[in-house]
């Protein structure tokens, strides 16, 4: 039986939230750490900038589909067991992924670490509830919302910092000493839970991961593969849909032991947020995905560089949530998310007017007001969310909305780089029909460098600079539909329900409340 919060000592209580903390902190620094890094892994495996992003997708796909087997799997093999397996299979994974020498290899691996790492973050949230006393609940969430936020935060800094100075490879080694501590002291600290005979629909599940990973596989190959023009991608969008409407009927049908009651989806505020949320995403980790590539290939930076350039997003995300968690209460949460996406469009919009000339500072000011808009937007998000639905519910939705966020990612990351890929191209054509024998700007320009056109090697300094102008156009317009969409979001807002009573905080799950 797990000791109630009575009967563990202090130092237990300590020794348990360190473990269980230093876990869910190595899932959630995996999201982010790996992203300065991109381009030196591109070189190193041999991958295409549209192969490359797999790393950061594949993980998440698998944290998607395997997160409402929490759950289950806790009342089958007990709460004890199943963390301590998640445990060391993430850290098992995390060697692997160090050690991968192929795109194949890595991709498999990290497909592997977001399977186990998976449950490391709802777990450490029921355990800090369960071993900490009524009047110190705030007190635990707190803790577990830090460790939740500061994730995401070091993530590039710390990733930028392993890469200089040893290889990108110490991004996965790092989570051995840390995953050894955790596993260590869950061992000998925690006590194990009683087991509970659980059902669950595995036909419904076997539907939505195909439903989940046919998505995401169409629009990560999509633009490689020409679309519908391709069998590939018809074959995959036929598993997609009927994946989904698979999942539906299982969800209709079974309801008593469904992965996820879909009737949620009839509340206005939930089905209105969980759309908005998807699109956040774009605004959240498409911009993630993206400043790397841009910093590092075209602007030359080193990989620490531009870790610390994309740090104060994390903490000015930091310092607006916990504004909110003092305005919400007096405020109404859709005055707060439309200050947020201001200022997230405030953001991204600077971006739209990038030259290969600017300095580091016209990147950083934009990203301080991108993080406080972020900041403003998710909290509140998910107060309203929340606010009409049905208490009985609440713990169901909490799970399904952690499922959007993470699918919004992904899919948010694969729509960003078939951007990136079809703009660059297209730009690169258009840029092209300029370069002519006879054409004045391009006599200018190879004389400023002392080049005449009959020498081979002017035409490898006009295909490099057609490149990388050719890239910038394409971030710029990466950065103007991240504008759009956030913009694309504001009209949604006016669609929730007005609140009749202040924010239902005392109800909501944790996770909604702190993330």
């Amino acid at each position: 039986m797990l000791k109630t919060y009575q009967q563990i000592s202090p130092l237990e209580r300590g020794l348990i939230t360190i473990a269980i903390m230093s876990a869910t902190l190595m899932q959630v620094l995996d999201m982010t750490i790996v992203n300065v890094a991109l381009p030196h892994m591109q070189g190193s495996l041999s991958a295409a900038p549209d192969e490359i992003t797999w790393i950061l997708t594949s993980y998440l796909v698998a944290s998607a589909i395997f997160m409402p087997l929490t759950g289950y799997f806790t009342d089958i093999y007990g709460r004890k067991k199943y963390l301590l397996i998640s445990i060391l299979g993430f850290v098992l994974a995390s060697m692997l992924c160090g050690a991968a020498t192929s795109m194949t290899q890595i991709v498999i691996f990290r497909l592997l670490q977001g399977i186990f790492g998976a449950a490391l973050v709802p777990i450490s949230q029921t355990i800090l509830s369960d071993i900490y006393p009524p009047e110190e609940q705030g007190t635990a969430m707190a803790i577990w919302g830090v460790g939740v936020m500061i994730g995401p935060i070091l993530g590039p800094t710390l990733g930028g910092y392993l890469t200089e100075i040893a290889s990108w490879r110490w991004n996965f080694y790092i989570n051995i000493p840390v995953g050894i501590l955790s596993l260590l002291i869950v061992w000998f600290t925690l006590k194990e839970t009683e087991k509970k005979p659980r059902q669950m629909d595995w036909l419904g599940l076997i539907f939505i991961s195909f439903g989940i990973g046919a998505l995401q596989y169409t629009l990560d190959r999509g633009n490689g593969a020409d679309w519908f023009n391709s069998i590939e991608i018809r074959v995959s969008t036929a598993l997609m849909v009927s994946g989904f409407l698979g999942f539906i009927y299982c969800s209709l049908y079974q309801k008593k032991r469904a992965v996820f009651n879909i009737t949620i989806f009839k509340d206005r505020n939930f089905l209105v947020s969980s759309l908005i949320l998807v699109m956040f995403g774009l605004g959240l980790f498409g911009t993630l995905a993206i400043l790397p590539l841009m910093l590092e290939n075209l602007f030359q930076y080193p990989v620490l560089m531009t870790g610390l350039i994309m740090s104060p997003r994390g903490i000015s995300a930091m310092i607006s949530m916990i504004m909110v968690g003092k305005l919400i209460k007096h405020t109404d949460p859709r005055k707060i998310i439309l200050v947020g996406m201001v200022f997230s469009i405030l953001g991204t919009f600077p971006g739209t007017y990038y030259n290969l000339e600017i300095d580091a500072w016209w990147m950083v000011w934009p990203l301080l007001f991108q993080g406080f808009g972020l900041g403003l937007i998710f909290v509140p998000l998910a107060t309203i969310a929340y606010s009409t639905l049905p208490k009985h519910m609440l713990a169901e939705a909490a799970g399904l909305f952690s499922l959007l966020r993470t699918m919004g990612s992904s899919i948010a990351i694969s729509i960003i780089i078939t951007i990136f890929t079809r703009h660059t191209q297209m730009a690169w054509n258009h840029q092209v029909s300029f370069i002519q024998p006879y054409h004045t700007a391009v006599y200018d320009y190879l004389g400023r460098i002392n080049l005449n056109i009959d020498n081979p090697l002017a035409y490898q300094i006009l295909a490099g600079e057609i490149s990388k102008q050719s890239q910038m156009v394409a971030f710029l317009d990466i950065y103007m539909f991240i504008t759009f969409s956030f913009m694309f979001m504001i009209p949604l807002v006016f669609v929730f329900k007005k609140k009749s009573s202040s924010p239902r905080s005392d109800h909501l799950p944790a996770a909604a409340s702190i993330e």
